[in-house]
């Protein structure tokens, strides 16, 4: 490696990574909150299990159908004007969750359905984010950096739990300001990051290398040179139309094995705090307990990306975690015990957060430009399917049953699946390999 690649990528790392962690930091924050709004408001609202884990996994239904429209339409108009959008809707969406009871009244919707609609428009408002900055990251780093940027970016996943889950859990104590429950004023509080951002991201992102003057122009030249000759590399093996990737028979493949590590992440997050309660803790301490399988993910992600790149490897590297998620939480059924369920957990957390990173290089060793962001967004969009059906398969279950062990082996089953599926397709590493360099 020479030292213009070092320096080009260490430049672009520092100026992009640290700031889309933090915009996915909140993004996901956003997303995931209702969990822990879920401990008291639940209660005030009236919502049953079933409810809870039907409205927020709804989300996800609206993230589908919106999830392609929205890369392509990234694509064409550019990251930092479709994002800041995203982060704008999303964030002002996000803050009337807190409003849901007025809402409510006013419209003659019930708490209940109130609590679908807003969920519905937040999915809509927030679909495209994720991977549309997944395909971002294609038009600035070479294949041989992807898993460990990946895994960078992604780990505000788990962070946003490891910080933002004590904050919330001191979020709920806050009754009583201006007649607002705790829970209202999580989301309040947690939603104005979001509005403030979108204005950052308007002005701080570039949409491409050729673009960026913050580079040295030698440093632009070689970026520029070695993501175009990448894709020409990938082009002659094959060039996908945005048609022909909607129904590839590879895609729609990659597209079920992140839908079963997909279930297995929001399948556990959002009733992970329930569990925890279980144990018979209050609520401070139910949110900083529920936050310790995030802490391991978090080291997961950032490592087992890293070793990917290193090694050179992608299917196993995403297979084997995916068994190890499982088997975490399969194990977690076993014991009665809150250390060993949390012990479980953690083993858990590893296996679905290190799989993440290394996964989202598979795609995007195959497929270019504008097939290459309708590719990613109908992964994603199918794989946040099980965003939907494993909160509401877990909320019904527990419903029915009384407890969460038929959720919890539902979640390791589609894992185990997730995990066969992946070793099956197969991958190959020739297209990540650096290509020979122009001749001039």
């Amino acid at each position: 490696m020479n030292t213009l690649e070092t320096n080009t990528i260490a430049k672009v790392s520092s100026r992009l990574v640290p700031f889309l962690i933090i915009c996915y930091f909140v993004a996901y924050l956003d997303r995931v909150n209702v969990g822990f709004a879920a401990l008291t408001m639940n209660e005030d609202l009236g919502l049953s299990q079933t409810a809870f884990g039907f409205g927020a996994g709804i989300f996800f239904i609206a993230y589908f159908i919106f999830e392609v429209p929205s890369n392509l339409l990234l694509e064409r108009f550019g990251a930092r004007k479709w994002i800041a959008r995203i982060m704008l809707s999303w964030g002002i969406l996000s803050g009337l969750m807190a409003f849901i009871p007025y809402i409510a009244r006013a419209t003659g919707l019930g708490n209940e359905n109130t609590f679908y609609l807003i969920r519905v428009l937040l999915g809509a408002a927030e679909a495209g984010f994720f991977p549309g900055i997944i395909f971002y990251l294609t038009l600035w780093f070479p294949a041989m950096y992807r898993a460990r940027i990946v895994g960078y970016f992604m780990a505000a996943i788990p962070l946003s739990t490891v910080i933002g889950a004590p904050i919330s859990g001191l979020l709920l104590y806050l009754h009583g300001g201006l007649g607002l429950a705790g829970w209202q004023w999580l989301f309040i509080i947690e939603a104005v990051p979001a509005i403030i951002l979108s204005v950052f991201v308007f002005f701080y992102l570039t949409d491409r290398p050729a673009d960026a003057t913050w580079l040295a122009a030698d440093e632009r030249d070689w970026l520029t040179e070695r993501l175009g000759l990448e894709q020409r590399q990938r082009e002659a093996v094959r060039e996908y139309t945005v048609g022909q990737v909607l129904i590839n028979p590879r895609v729609i493949g990659l597209s079920l094995v992140y839908f079963g590590a997909v279930a297995t992440n929001y399948g556990l997050g959002f009733f992970l705090p329930q569990i925890v309660k279980t144990f018979g803790l209050n609520t401070f301490l139910t949110t900083v307990v529920a936050a310790t399988p995030y802490v391991v993910g978090t080291i997961a992600m950032v490592w087992w990306g890293r070793r990917s790149d290193h090694v050179r490897e992608r299917r196993y590297h995403t297979a084997i975690p995916l068994f190890i998620a499982a088997a975490g939480i399969a194990a977690s059924t076993l014991f009665d015990d809150p250390t060993l369920r949390m012990i479980s957990f953690c083993v858990a957390g590893f296996g679905i957060f290190a799989c993440l990173p290394v996964f989202w290089t598979l795609p995007t060793a195959f497929l270019t430009g504008a097939a290459c962001a309708a590719g990613v967004a109908v992964i994603n969009s199918i794989g946040n399917l099980a965003g939907f059906v494993g909160p509401f398969a877990m909320g019904w279950i527990r419903d029915h049953t009384g407890s969460y062990t038929g959720g919890l082996l539902l979640l390791a089953g589609l894992g185990i699946i997730a995990m066969g599926t992946v070793l099956t397709l197969g991958h190959d590493d020739t297209l990540e390999r650096a290509p020979a360099p122009a001749s001039h």
